[in-house]
Formats: C-alpha cells, structure tokens, sequence
C-alpha cells in the first residue's frame, strides 16, 4: 500500500454514472417498466494475467460472439442476446488486472459466458495468489468512492529485517488464527509497516484458494462517514486495512470522534466473522494510542516497527546481497557512512539495490 494519492495506480475508477452504469440502469428501468426479468443473474471475475490491456480486450471483443464497444482504453462493453459485460482492466509492470461485471438472463447464459472468458485467459493467465486491494475515498462532492486492483501476493519477509517480530511467518498465523480482530502496527515511514500488510493479505489469499479482498483507506475524511464501515461490516473483505491513521488513533479524551466506531465493529459481526483490522501509523510514542483500542482481547498484537541498528542492518544486508550473489561489503560501508544510528527498511534495500 502507498500513501500517495493514487495507490496502485487506482485503476478500476468506479464513478457512480460512467456509461457502463448508465446503459445498464436504463435497461434495467425500461425491463421492470415492461415487467420483463432481462438481467435477473449477475456474476463477477477478477482476473490477472500477464499479457497487454489491448491484447487481451481485442481478443474478447473478436471471439466471444458478441457486440464490442470500448468507451476508453480501459474499458470494454460486451453486449448480446440475454447478457451485457463491463470489462474494466488495469496495467501493472509485468502484467494486467481485469474485472468483469455479467448481467444474464439465465445461470447456464451466466456461466457459459463465464467459462468462455476463462478460457480466453487460458495461455497468460496468473495462477499465484493474488489479493484484491477496494481503495476508499471521498470525491469532491463528499461521496464515497473505490479503485480496485488485483496484487500479487509475492511478498516475501525475511526475519531479519523485524527483529522485533522475529518468526514473521509464525507471527502472521498467530494473528489469522486469533480471535483478536485488530493488529496495530507503529513506526516511522519506511520501516516496512506496507510490506508486512501485504504478507498478512498474501496469506489471507493462500488460505483462501489464491484470492483474498482487502478494504483500504488512508483519507482521513472517509473515515469520518458511516458508509465505509458498513460496506465492511455487510460486504465480503477479509481485512479492513487503514495507513497513516495517526488521526484515528489517538486518544479519544484529545478530542478522537471517530474511534468510536473501529471499536464497535472489531467485537461485533466482524470479531465473529475472524475478519481482520489492520492499522498503520507513524506516531512516535505508545501513549499517543487510545488505550481501549490495543486492550487485550480485542488488539492481537501492538508492533512497534522500528529502524535496524547497523549491526542488525549488516545481516539483514548480506543475507539479500548473498540470495543475489552480490558483495554486501559496500553496501553495508553505504549504510554506515550516513552516520545514522538506525537505518530504516527502505535505506537498506536502497543500498542493496545500487550493488547491481
């Protein structure tokens, strides 16, 4: 996850009136006027494969039989007898994200064309884990608004790199097989609080057969609304993950309205459910915390995610130069020669990256 405004690359924009939405409402509105059942069976596909967005739209708009439209690059319409699809599709830099929306007119129209789609995927398609991150915001005229995209769950953690933790896998099962709900993560930026997140949804996604959904927000203001906590609390996501939530953290006696809610849902229907809540914050002290949030039974784990010491860093350093067959010497000189006494995450994979 990222703090930038577009994490991701925010594809999948889904404003409320795009024109798939608006050709689809106007069938639908003119099928109840006519008492016609035309749509009454919706599916949906999340797929990733590594191949070209043009690619992939060119050959479903030419070999599945039915009428194409592409409104942009990103989007392709698929119209015929008793179904309609909103193809939606976003690049990575090795490889392509696609969602599919299917209305039909009947379950065996819906899975034939299901299967058909598949199959088209067959020759590029990715069979790793993946999980799906539903990126929340506030538009400007206040309503609330996803991106989606498919990740793949590839993260992988070395020990070394959070002493604090120490057996990270070990860590990670305690946490999805805990009845607590909510894990806090707490440390300055780039000390690996992003990389963490993505393992523990990674996982989510091996343990549930290669897919898993992730509700994500950093904007402060879309927090501060009721909808987005009951699309979690009434949706399918495994994890509601919120970065940078120093605002929402903090004492509710220095004027924290907003907690509130967080502590209702983490022992309701999503305690109960063994979904998860995962907060990033880069609030420097433990006290800056509500204390309710991280209480026993209801907070797993409180991490502090702190910077390595050089010593620390040097292994951390020449187990990666060594799994690349580089020199770790001069990247552990770079390291030190900043004369810091800790060294984040981020200046460390730096330093191992300028060995190439």
């Amino acid at each position: 996850m990222s703090t930038d405004t577009q994490p991701y690359g925010a594809f999948f924009n889904q404003q409320l009136w795009d024109l798939p939405s608006l050709i689809l409402n106007t069938r639908l509105a003119e099928a109840l006027d006519r008492g016609i059942a035309r749509y009454p069976i919706h599916r949906s596909l999340r797929l990733a494969a590594r191949t070209s967005v043009d690619a992939m739209f060119d050959d479903l708009a030419f070999n599945l039989g039915l009428i194409a439209q592409r409104p942009n690059g990103r989007n392709l319409l698929l119209d015929g007898e008793g179904v309609f699809i909103d193809a939606r599709a976003g690049s990575k830099a090795d490889y392509c994200s696609f969602y599919f929306g299917i209305w039909a007119d009947s379950v065996e129209r819906a899975e034939a064309i299901l299967q058909a789609v598949r199959a088209r995927f067959e020759p590029t398609r990715i069979r790793e884990p993946m999980f799906s991150i539903d990126w929340h915001f506030l538009s400007g005229n206040g309503e609330l608004q996803s991106a989606n995209i498919e990740e793949l769950a590839d993260d992988v953690l070395l020990d070394d790199a959070y002493p604090e933790i120490g057996d990270v896998a070990g860590f990670i099962d305690r946490y999805l097989r805990a009845k607590e709900t909510v894990l806090v993560l707490q440390g300055r930026p780039g000390t690996g609080k992003t990389r963490l997140i993505r393992a523990i949804l990674g996982e989510i996604s091996r343990r549930n057969e290669g897919s898993a959904q992730a509700l994500y927000t950093g904007d402060k203001k879309a927090l501060e609304c009721d909808e987005i906590y009951v699309k979690f609390i009434t949706g399918d996501d495994h994890a509601f993950v919120v970065e940078d939530a120093d605002h929402l953290l903090r004492p509710r006696a220095e004027g924290n309205e907003h907690l509130h809610r967080f502590l209702a849902i983490a022992d309701g229907v999503v305690r109960a459910q063994g979904r998860k809540i995962v907060f990033s914050t880069n609030l420097p002290n433990v006290g800056d915390l509500d204390d309710a949030l991280v209480r026993p039974g209801r907070c797993f784990a409180h991490v502090n995610v702190r910077e390595l010491r050089l010593d620390e860093a040097a292994v951390l350093i020449r187990r990666l130069a060594g799994e690349r067959g580089l020199d770790a010497d001069a990247a552990i000189a770079a390291v030190a020669a900043s004369g810091n006494r800790s060294h984040s995450l981020a200046e460390i994979y730096q330093a191992v990256d300028r060995l190439k």
